[in-house]
Parts: C-alpha cells; sequence; structure tokens
C-alpha cells in the first residue's frame, strides 16, 4: 500500500529556502519515499534538480497555475 507523499509548500519563499525545507524533510524519509515541493521562485528551477542530482534523488518537474510542482523520490 502506497502511502501519501509529503508536501512541501515553498511558494513565496526565496531560493534557498525551498531547497533547505527540502533537504531537512528528506532526511527524515527512508530511501524510496516520495516529497513534493510547491515553489514560485524561478531559481528554485535550477537549485532544487541540482540539489536532487547530487544527492542521487530522482525528481521531475510539472507546472501547476504559477507554481512548479517537484515531485522527488528519494534515492
Amino acid at each position: 500500500m502506497a502511502t501519501e507523499p509529503d508536501i512541501i509548500d515553498a511558494r513565496g519563499l526565496k531560493c534557498p529556502l525551498p531547497v533547505l525545507k527540502m533537504e531537512k524533510r528528506l532526511a527524515a524519509m527512508p530511501p524510496g519515499a516520495t516529497l513534493i515541493v510547491l515553489a514560485t521562485d524561478p531559481m528554485a528551477k535550477i537549485d532544487i534538480p541540482l540539489h536532487c542530482q547530487q544527492h542521487g534523488h530522482a525528481h521531475r518537474l510539472a507546472t501547476e497555475g504559477e507554481a512548479m510542482r517537484f515531485e522527488i523520490i528519494k534515492g
């Protein structure tokens, strides 16, 4: 049975806050867990994928209205 993914609503926050919140939450999650990050800061489009790549997490980006929706699977 799959559990609901954790969600961080970082809309309105400027980088590096979305990445810092994501990093803290991921540290407490088991490998394979899914985390959703919602962000509006344009830098998140660069910073979040870069952090995921550096730390071995899979990620996918979608756009929901004004927000970016990052789906991250902890590596």
